[in-house]
């Protein structure tokens, strides 16, 4: 029997003890506010039609639970961002929410393309992990949730790159105490290794990990105030390292072909998009 398996087993009772310490003494941090779906920046010409459709898909990173607002949070950050590297238009969606494992946010989006909410979209970013590590969830199981999220993504958006962010070392994580730590960090890591792993076998997807600066930064300089979210500075160094891969990973032509900004109520469907960098050579970034 593997050893974290084992020592999940052998410390279940005070695992568990701790869990709901931690659920009780910890502060429950908002979900930003703002809207969860816009279009920002402009071309050269003042024209506002995008050059690039985000789609980020989450937990409560995601959600921006740390942040005051969803422009100090990862989606308005990240949009922002890619807008002025660009130079260029960006229309985006957030589809998260506090507690969500992957199966829920796959829901999610499909609930969305029924009821006609879930625009087109080119690239897909995920922040999503924290809860699946939480759920004991295997890799094996994890990797293919992720698939059927990708799938989804992919027939009901269009989506044709994924970029899936590491899944967050829950061994710094401040707010949780050891052993409770040591054995949710070693079980994020192992399901980080999987999704590396699963991002390698598509030239479609990328693993983009937390800046090596970050990594070494004091958890709590960066973190929010329950020690388990990100705070402001940690969604920014995040929405700059997911940006600089896909900037590099998508082309750089004047418009996309049908692109449209999201609107809301507007009907969902997929989108058609050229160049999407399908069939380059995945890889796990790390900056």
């Amino acid at each position: 029997m593997p050893m974290l398996a084992l020592a999940r087993i052998l410390l279940a009772p005070l695992l568990l003890w701790q869990g709901r310490q931690v659920r009780r003494q910890v502060p429950k941090l908002p979900e930003a506010s703002g809207a969860r779906l816009g279009l920002i920046g402009s071309d050269h010409a003042g024209h506002a039609v995008p050059r690039l459709r985000l789609l980020i898909v989450g937990d409560s990173s995601g959600a921006g639970v740390g942040a005051a607002t969803q422009d100090e949070a990862l989606a308005g950050q990240l949009a922002r961002t890619l807008a002025r590297r660009l130079q260029a238009p960006v229309a985006w969606q957030l589809v998260a929410q506090t507690g969500w494992t992957t199966p829920e946010a796959t829901a999610a989006l499909r609930a969305l393309a029924a009821q006609g909410r879930l625009p087109p979209a080119d690239v897909m970013v995920t922040a999503l992990g924290v809860n699946d590590t939480i759920a004991g969830t295997s890799p094996a199981r994890w990797m293919r949730q992720m698939s059927a999220l990708e799938a989804c993504a992919r027939d009901l958006a269009g989506v044709q790159l994924s970029v899936v962010s590491a899944v967050p070392p829950m061994a710094r994580f401040p707010a949780l105490p050891q052993p409770l730590r040591r054995v949710l960090g070693a079980s994020s890591q192992r399901l980080d290794r999987a999704l590396q792993r699963w991002a390698a076998d598509s030239g479609a997807r990328l693993h983009v990990e937390m800046p090596v600066a970050v990594r070494r930064e004091s958890p709590q300089a960066l973190m929010a105030a329950d020690g388990f979210h990100p705070g402001p500075a940690l969604y920014r160094v995040w929405a700059e390292a997911l940006a600089t891969q896909i900037v590099a990973d998508w082309p750089s032509s004047p418009v996309l072909p049908g692109a449209q900004p999201p609107l809301a109520g507007a009907a969902g469907g997929a989108g058609t998009a050229t160049g999407s960098g399908l069939g380059r050579p995945s890889r796990s970034i790390a900056t």
